[in-house]
């Protein structure tokens, strides 16, 4: 399964690290991601779901809110 977050699309990105005489050497950028258990109200069941740190505040807000998922 894919690092990538099922509700942002945040993934794996590419860049440079730049030392201090500027050579610079692919490297990669990985998102935050965490699984995290959630009830659904719509199927009222819970789910795990991948979603990135940045995403849990919307998360929590959302769910409080009484949104599904």
């Amino acid at each position: 399964m894919a690092r990538r977050c099922v509700k942002t699309g945040k993934q794996t990105t590419f860049g440079n690290t730049r030392s201090h005489s500027m050579r610079h050497t692919r490297r990669t950028y990985k998102a935050n991601i965490q699984k995290k258990r959630v009830y659904d109200p719509a199927t009222g069941q819970y789910r795990t779901i991948k979603v990135a740190a940045s995403y849990l505040r919307t998360l929590a807000k959302r769910l409080q809110a009484g949104k599904a998922v």
